[in-house]
């Protein structure tokens, strides 16, 4: 099983540096020859990922840090990122497609996370989720 990326990083509390990661990512997704549904999937699931750890879990804090740990093989795609906030419960998060909250922002992230990821698990105080990315095939593309 090649690796195309593997390392661990921790980054300030700055969407700028966010961004930087995610690039590196994807671009070793794309020399594994993901397919590009299973690049955009992660290109989405890691910005709402970061943006969450950075601006919820870290409040912008420059002196807190994010922590991404990163393995691209040839098969699988996975990414763990933490920060240093208190966490949250996953479970309330209000059901982003219930009628009552059409019109809030809340939750959609963690939906279109779980949409386009293999797995997505989350530590239990919440501010460490994991996102994993299995490889599909064209074979399984086709069917």
């Amino acid at each position: 099983m090649p690796i195309y990326e593997q390392f661990e990083i921790q980054i300030p509390s700055d969407t700028a540096e966010g961004q930087a990661i995610q690039e590196k990512i994807i671009a070793a997704m794309e020399a594994a020859e993901f397919s590009p549904r299973d690049v955009f999937g992660m290109r989405l699931a890691l910005e709402e990922g970061l943006v969450n750890a950075i601006k919820h879990g870290n409040r912008m804090d420059p002196d807190k840090r994010v922590r991404i740990a990163c393995t691209v093989s040839d098969v699988i795609a996975s990414i763990e990122i933490e920060d240093e906030g208190p966490g949250f419960d996953w479970n309330d998060v209000p059901d982003p497609t219930a009628e009552e909250n059409l019109d809030r922002p809340c939750g959609r992230g963690i939906m279109l996370m779980r949409a386009f990821m293999s797995k997505v698990e989350y530590n239990d105080s919440g501010n460490k989720v994991l996102l994993e990315k299995l490889r599909v095939t064209p074979e399984e593309t086709a069917k």
